[in-house]
C-alpha cells in the first residue's frame, strides 16, 4: 500500500510539474500584435467597419507598416504586407538586437490563438473588423460601445472642452486658445462673422485635411463643403486664426493607473500637413522651445493635462496619445511676462499613436539625435528618413 501511495505521489507531482511547464510555455509564447493603420483618422470620420482607405492611406500603410518594430517588445509580432521588405526597412533603424517578428495576414491567422494583446496605431471600427477577419479573439478587441466612446472623444469638440478646463485650471496669461461648435450652417456663418479671421475644422479629419481658413464670410465653395461636412459629421468647429510661430506637442500614455507624460514632440508642418519631427532628448527639445516658453509653463501644462485627461479617459481609453500645441505670436506683451509669445496648449488631442511617439523611439538612439525625422513621398512610395537639420 505504501508503494502505491508513493507511486501516486510521484505521478501527481509529475503531472503538476508538466502542467506548470506547459503553462509557463504558454506565457512565454504570449505576444502582442502591432498594427500600423495610419488611415485611422479618416476611418473615424466614416465610422464604418467596411471602410476602405483612399489610395494615399493604403500606400502609406503599405510602405511604413514596419514602424511598430521601433517600439515593439522582444518576441512581439508586427503585421506587414511584405515580410522581406519590412525586415529590410526596419533594419535601418533597429540596432538594439531586439527580435521582433514580422508576419503577413496568413501568419497572423495561424498565430491568432497565441496572441495575447493587440496594439494598433489607433482603434476604430474598420481595424477591429480586419482583426476579426483574421481570427483574433474578440476578448482582445474593444466592444462596439467602447469604440463609440473612443470615437466620441476623438472628436475635436473633446479637445475644445479640455482646452477650456486647462485654461481655467491654470489661470496663466501666457495661455491662449478658444473654440466653439456649430451644429448647422446658419450657426456656422454666425460664428464666423463674430470671430472674423478664423479656421473651421471638421470634427474628424486626418492631418492637414478637413480644415479651411475663412475671414468673416464663407465663400460659396467653403459653404458647400461645410454643409456636406455638417450633414455627415453633425457639426463644425470654429477657432480664431492664430499667428503660429512653432508647432510642438506632448505625448502621453493612458493606462489603468492614470495618464502619464511620455515626452515632448517638436514637429514640422507644411500647409497644416505633417512634414517631420526633430530628434533630440528631452533637454534638447526643451531648449528648442526655451526662446518662446518658460520651462515651468511646460511642466505645469503637462501636469495639468495628466490630471484632466485621467479623469476624462478612465475606463474609456488605454494606450498612447498625443496633444498638439503651438507657440503663437501675441499682440503686445502678456501680463508679467518678458515675451511676446503665447501658448495654445490644446490644438488637437489624438487618441492614438502619433509620429511624435515614433520620434521618441528613434531619439533613444544617441547617433540619431540632432537630426530630423521626415516622411517623404517620391511619387509612388513613402519613405522614412532621418536627415541632418540643415538639409
Amino acid at each position: 500500500m505504501d508503494g502505491k501511495k508513493m507511486f501516486f505521489s510521484f505521478y501527481f507531482l509529475h503531472v503538476h510539474l508538466l502542467s506548470r511547464t506547459f503553462a509557463g510555455n504558454k506565457r512565454t509564447f504570449s505576444m502582442t500584435l502591432h498594427v500600423f493603420n495610419p488611415e485611422h483618422d479618416i476611418a473615424l470620420a466614416y465610422n464604418n467597419k467596411y471602410f476602405t482607405a483612399p489610395h494615399a492611406g493604403r500606400q502609406l500603410r503599405h510602405d511604413l507598416d514596419y514602424l511598430p518594430a521601433l517600439w515593439a517588445a522582444e518576441g512581439d509580432l508586427v503585421w506587414v504586407e511584405n515580410v522581406a521588405s519590412a525586415k529590410a526597412h526596419a533594419h535601418r533603424f533597429m540596432r538594439d538586437g531586439r527580435k521582433v517578428r514580422f508576419v503577413d495576414r496568413n501568419e497572423v491567422s495561424r498565430l491568432a490563438d497565441r496572441i495575447s494583446r493587440v496594439s494598433p496605431w489607433g482603434w476604430d471600427a474598420a481595424v477591429k473588423f480586419q482583426l476579426e477577419q483574421l481570427g483574433i479573439r474578440r476578448t482582445l478587441l474593444p466592444a462596439d460601445g467602447l469604440l463609440d466612446r473612443i470615437r466620441n472623444d476623438s472628436n475635436r469638440r473633446f479637445a475644445s472642452m479640455v482646452l477650456t478646463e486647462l485654461r481655467s485650471s491654470m489661470h496663466d496669461p501666457i495661455l491662449t486658445g478658444a473654440a466653439c461648435y456649430a451644429r448647422g450652417i446658419e450657426e456656422l456663418e454666425q460664428r464666423v462673422r463674430e470671430t472674423g479671421k478664423a479656421v473651421i475644422k471638421a470634427p474628424w479629419s486626418s492631418s492637414g485635411r478637413g480644415i479651411r481658413y475663412v475671414d468673416t464670410l464663407l465663400q460659396p465653395a467653403v459653404a458647400a463643403w461645410s454643409r456636406k461636412t455638417i450633414e455627415r459629421q453633425g457639426g463644425m468647429m470654429v477657432e480664431p486664426y492664430y499667428n503660429k510661430v512653432k508647432d510642438f506637442g506632448m505625448e502621453f500614455v493612458s493606462d489603468a493607473r492614470g495618464v502619464h507624460y511620455a515626452g515632448l514632440s517638436v514637429f514640422h508642418t507644411v500647409n497644416g500637413a505633417y512634414a517631420g519631427n526633430s530628434l533630440a532628448d528631452e533637454a534638447g527639445k526643451r531648449a528648442m522651445l526655451s526662446a518662446y516658453l518658460p520651462g515651468s509653463v511646460l511642466d505645469k501644462v503637462a501636469e495639468t493635462l495628466e490630471h484632466l485627461l485621467a479623469g476624462r479617459l478612465q475606463g474609456i481609453y488605454q494606450g498612447v496619445l498625443g496633444v498638439d500645441m503651438m507657440v503663437v505670436a501675441k499682440d503686445g506683451v502678456p501680463d508679467g511676462r518678458e515675451t511676446g509669445f503665447g501658448l495654445h496648449p490644446v490644438v488637437e488631442i489624438n487618441l492614438r499613436r502619433t509620429m511624435g511617439h515614433v520620434a521618441l523611439a528613434l531619439s533613444a538612439r544617441q547617433e540619431l539625435q540632432d537630426r530630423v525625422m521626415r516622411i517623404d513621398y517620391d511619387g509612388s512610395h513613402y519613405h522614412l528618413h532621418t536627415v541632418h537639420k540643415d538639409r
